[in-house]
């Protein structure tokens, strides 16, 4: 991991950035957050090699983003799930998603598309439901498979 730093600057995205600016880690919350929790799931659906994740899952854990839980005991094996902190990120990944869809989002249409389980909306530029106007929350969304 290249270590950079911010010490010198008083500024908020610095210091965020030390945490999840990482390449991949966005990645990692980004899948955990859809529910791929184990170590062999993330590195397979992001090609990712093995030390570099092993990394990220460390420095995102210490940091207090992801927690591990162990869900077998022999051989020991745990799963990571996102921790109320992380999960503050969410708005964040969904804003950085809809950028992304608006300025290199390929012609048959987004990847991946959130949606209101109460009405089948989507998020504005505020989050929230372009239908109902509901705020939009990871409780009350799904990620679904887009056109591309």
């Amino acid at each position: 991991m290249l270590h950079r730093d911010y010490d010198t600057q008083v500024c908020s995205i610095a210091r965020s950035l030390e945490v999840v600016g990482e390449r991949w880690s966005l990645l990692i919350i980004r899948d955990v957050g859809l529910g791929i929790r184990r170590f062999d799931d993330i590195r397979r659906k992001l090609g990712i090699p093995r030390g570099v994740l092993t990394t990220r899952l460390k420095h995102l854990t210490e940091e207090g983003v992801l927690e591990r839980k162990q869900y077998l005991d022999h051989p020991p094996r745990f799963e990571y799930h996102l921790t109320p902190k992380g999960r503050q990120l969410w708005p964040t990944l969904v804003q950085l998603m809809m950028w992304g869809d608006e300025h290199y989002s390929k012609p048959d249409g987004p990847p991946l598309i959130v949606e209101h389980t109460g009405c089948g909306g989507h998020p504005d530029s505020h989050l929230l439901c372009d239908r109902c106007g509901t705020p939009l929350t990871p409780e009350n969304t799904l990620s679904l498979p887009g056109r591309s």
